[in-house]
């Protein structure tokens, strides 16, 4: 008897574990896809022309990148170790390979964010590509295609 709740707690311990990567992995992946809807579900779109400049909602995505752009380092501290299941893009172990390269990308990221000055669609899409040429440098090192 005493083995078969030994047996179970261990396994219980197991399955929490695995729980627990799996949260902190959905973590990461909803922080990254918050940015994706400021970056590309607003201000991408405005400057494509999908939709019409609006300063007010521009204001409001940029404020919520920056929300999220700070938050990177704190919620990427802890490795998973696995992936978001049936996701699309996963992070790297490069993250936590190299930690404070990662860290590192954050600050420029959040001076364009706090550089991005405009005034119509024109100037949103220079600021709009100085902040995506940050985030891209990110992307190709930290970032991993998992379909």
């Amino acid at each position: 008897m005493r083995r078969v709740l030994m047996a179970a707690a261990v396994l219980g311990l197991g399955v929490s574990a695995v729980m627990a990567q799996q949260e902190v992995a959905v973590q990461q992946q909803n922080l990254m896809k918050s940015q994706g809807r400021s970056m590309y579900g607003v201000l991408n779109k405005m400057v494509k022309g999908d939709t019409p400049f609006d300063k007010a909602a521009a204001d409001a995505a940029l404020k919520a990148l920056a929300d999220d752009v700070a938050k990177i380092p704190t919620v990427f501290t802890t490795n998973p170790k696995e992936d978001v299941k049936d996701a699309t893009f996963g992070a790297s172990q490069k993250i936590w390979q190299n930690k404070a390269d990662f860290d590192a990308k954050v600050p420029p990221v959040t001076k364009a964010i706090a550089d991005a000055k405009f005034t119509d669609a024109a100037s949103l899409k220079v600021a709009y590509d100085a902040i995506q040429a940050k985030c891209t440098g990110c992307h190709d090192d930290f970032r991993v295609k998992l379909k």
